[in-house]
């Protein structure tokens, strides 16, 4: 079974750019800039953002269902970010930078069914079991450590 990734769409954050801090402040919004080569991982770009860049660290509602499971977290966009697709199967930059990432799966009404703490090198293999869950209807992508959330997968 095949997997897709996705990043969020860069015109929901393009608004964001043009603020100044204190209008970004009055939002819980900070303007940030890069300071280390990983550790700012762009959810549009699904890249780690490089040091001098600068990025928002803004809190977005990843996980709207009306359930328990309803979530928001903290993430990172860069602010020269273009939208990004990634092939079948490909991984991004950003999940291979990384030693673990948790795999969250959800059914259609948004419960979530089953987890899995997946090394990066075993990643497709787990995607591949969760998306095989029969009520799994898509994949959350968290980064292990921070627990902040990194991309949606789908099957392809």
């Amino acid at each position: 079974m095949s997997f897709v990734v996705s990043a969020l769409p860069v015109a929901e954050f393009r608004p964001l750019f043009r603020l100044s801090d204190e209008a970004l402040a009055a939002r819980g919004v900070q303007r940030r800039r890069v300071e280390a080569p990983v550790g700012s991982p762009c959810r549009v770009t699904l890249e780690d953002a490089p040091v001098g860049e600068t990025v928002l660290l803004l809190n977005y509602e990843h996980q709207p269902a009306d359930t328990p499971f309803r979530s928001r977290h903290a993430i990172f966009v860069r602010e020269t970010a273009e939208d990004t697709r990634f092939a079948p199967g490909e991984l991004p930059p950003v999940f291979r930078n990384r030693s673990h990432l948790s795999l969250r799966a959800f059914d259609a009404k948004g419960m979530m069914i089953d987890a899995e703490l997946a090394a990066t090198m075993d990643l497709p293999a787990a995607i591949e079991r969760l998306l095989a869950v029969p009520k799994a209807a898509y994949l959350h992508a968290h980064y292990a450590g921070a627990g902040c959330y990194a991309a949606r997968i789908d099957r392809a």
